[in-house]
């Protein structure tokens, strides 16, 4: 027997061992766990797994050449490229942003980045890390996402990026935030981790979010809209920022050969590069101070396989909100139900809730857990008053600016909190949590 017909065997086994073991799940019962997120997968994803491990390539290989590839298409970008988590691919985005080849638009120590507080704290945690300033914009609810018309008091002569979340995968108005980048020459970084698949309206076409700024991000963590357990992934249209992300993504390097490969661009030693030898090594010339944020062929494997699934995804991450909605449309007197931006078409990432005046969310979130419903927060809240700030010295405050005030995203740290609408939801799942909403309402009542 050969060796394909060996590894033929052991993927059928495989396949076979995944729908046995993980494939036959019991159906819902009223009073079982409810997850606001899970991985969704079939024997696919684990064949794919194997047969990228019994090639033992391990780091980036030719499942990772067609992950970026697939990816890329799937977007409409030019460029993608593979890193190992969505906060690394936030990382990598912000820092391609301070690379001397940009020349003066490059971002450098006590430049400005306008922001929000109300989001994930690896969106805002490379700007602080570097030593650029982000400015933080209030948000409104219930959207959610920055209010564009504090943009303009938010800039200043020392504004060089917008770098936002899509939150829960309902966009962020974009035309707008483009229109005010363009206006004052900014980037912009548009963080796509928890919005992929979400489509905006842009001059009478659809575009997927994340492609519309200077470059994008995403995340496959597993609660994400597709998964590789680990994993993220950075794109762009943009030939010189596509060149260093490649070389930040590695080690800073100045060389683009993949790996395994030499001399890709025919003059690995007669190159002359700062005041190195003329000759050295183009392999081992550094132009960047870079990282190493590759994630695994494997991991790449199953993200191949996922990517497959995505616009099925996305439309049961549709199908899913638009039910939950209509179940609870009819407490709008006692909370801000959410609402999808003008122009979009999202893939949501969770359903988000935000109690009125009254009903408490203490009440209504513990009618959710303690029925076995998970809930989550609208993450940081408001990142500045989290220890990461509060215990940076004088309190922080010599690390950020705030433009107006942080009133909406205050409210949203007291009283926002969202459950699920992943793939893998039933309209059981649904109408359960629903239940447990008006119970907890109910509560509120009662006191």
């Amino acid at each position: 027997m050969s060796q394909e017909q060996d590894k033929a065997k052991i993927l059928e086994a495989v396949k076979e061992y995944c729908e046995k073991y993980h494939m036959s799940k019991p159906d819902y019962v009223e009073g079982d766990r409810i997850s606001y997120a899970a991985r969704v997968y079939d024997s696919e994803e684990m064949t794919n797994l194997v047969d990228s491990c019994l090639d033992f390539w391990l780091t980036s290989g030719p499942y990772t050449e067609e992950f970026e590839k697939g990816l890329a298409k799937y977007l409409g970008v030019r460029y993608c490229s593979l890193v190992n988590s969505g906060s690394s691919a936030n990382l990598l985005a912000f820092m391609t942003l301070t690379s001397p080849l940009l020349g003066d638009r490059r971002i450098e120590r006590g430049d400005e980045v306008i922001t929000v507080a109300a989001g994930f704290p690896t969106t805002v945690a490379p700007i602080v890390q570097y030593g650029a300033v982000p400015v933080f914009v209030d948000i409104t609810i219930p959207g959610l996402n920055i209010d564009v018309a504090q943009l303009e008091s938010a800039y200043s002569s020392k504004t060089k990026a917008v770098m936002l979340a899509h939150t829960l995968g309902n966009p962020f108005d974009i035309v707008a935030v483009k229109a005010f980048c363009e206006k004052h020459n900014l980037w912009l970084i548009e963080d796509n981790c928890d919005a992929l698949g979400t489509e905006v309206m842009i001059e009478g076409e659809w575009k997927q979010t994340g492609t519309i700024g200077d470059i994008g991000t995403s995340s496959f963590y597993p609660p994400h809209h597709m998964t590789m357990g680990e994993g993220g992934a950075v794109y762009t249209n943009n030939s010189l920022l596509n060149k260093i992300i490649r070389s930040m993504r590695d080690w800073g390097r100045e060389c683009s050969c993949p790996s395994g490969v030499d001399n890709l661009c025919g003059h690995r030693f007669d190159g002359q590069f700062g005041e190195l030898p003329k000759g050295y090594d183009h392999k081992y010339v550094y132009s960047h101070l870079g990282y190493n944020l590759k994630a695994t062929d494997m991991q790449a494997a199953i993200g191949c396989a996922q990517l497959k699934k995505m616009p099925e995804f996305a439309r049961r991450r549709r199908e899913n909100f638009e039910f939950l909605y209509n179940e609870l449309k009819d407490l709008e007197e006692f909370l801000y139900l959410p609402k999808a931006q003008e122009g979009s078409n999202p893939s949501w990432f969770g359903f988000p809730i935000t109690c009125k005046e009254g009903v408490s969310r203490a009440e209504v979130v513990n009618a959710l857990e303690s029925n076995k419903v998970q809930t989550r927060m609208l993450f940081a809240g408001n990142l500045i008053k989290h220890p990461c700030f509060t215990n940076l010295p004088n309190g922080g405050k010599e690390y950020y600016r705030v433009a107006g005030d942080l009133v909406n995203t205050d409210i949203a740290m007291e009283r926002t909190f969202w459950i699920g609408v992943y793939p893998g939801m039933t309209e059981a799942k649904l109408k359960f949590m629903a239940k447990c909403i008006r119970e907890g309402i109910n509560n509120c009542q009662k006191k």
